[in-house]
């Protein structure tokens, strides 16, 4: 009785790793079903309303909510990105650190949602980027979707380089 149970186990493990070496390219066919990957210029983008940072020193909030509207479902693997730009300067802005990077799927019409997070700077302080326009990316995709920044001066980090601000991850809505 012993003997054929581990037989069975033996058999059930050996089918289980050929199911899982199949292909052998390393294409997982259950998430290629899962749909391709979303593109900004597929999105319905909505910026706001923010909750403005009033004064230098302060904190504002800036969602950013999108929509999908490419005709077919499409998967988010990664964090969002945003670079901000002040004339011929360029800043990335960082991952919040308490952002997780996660695989979202996303329907037609679906719609998923992630905050800016910034502090103003003094309006053209040394330690302050005047940022013009935003960029946005999805992760696996190099297309941007820009939009103009209306919220003041942003201020940067100690080491004067870096935005003081960061994004978080994708974050569900909907009904």
């Amino acid at each position: 009785m012993r003997a054929t149970s581990v037989t069975v186990a033996a058999l059930a493990a050996a089918l289980l790793l050929t199911a899982c070496t199949e292909g052998g390219d390393g294409d997982d066919s259950q998430n290629s079903t899962a749909g391709s990957v979303c593109r900004i210029g597929e999105m319905a983008v909505r910026v706001g309303p923010a909750n403005t940072a009033p004064a230098a020193g302060d904190t504002g909030n800036v969602p950013v909510t999108l929509t999908n509207r490419g005709g077919s479902e499409c998967t988010l693997d990664g964090l969002p990105a945003v670079a901000f730009h002040a004339g011929g300067t360029s800043a990335a802005v960082e991952p919040d650190k308490a952002a997780r990077a996660k695989r979202t799927t996303l329907a037609e019409e679906a719609s998923t949602a992630f905050t800016l997070t910034y502090v103003r700077g003094e309006e053209g302080g040394a330690k302050s980027l005047a940022v013009q326009t935003a960029k946005i990316s999805l992760p696996g995709s190099a297309e941007t979707h820009s939009f103009k920044w209306s919220y003041g001066d942003v201020a940067l980090k100690s080491g004067g380089r870096a935005p003081d601000a960061s994004v978080s991850g994708f974050q569900q809505t909907g009904e």
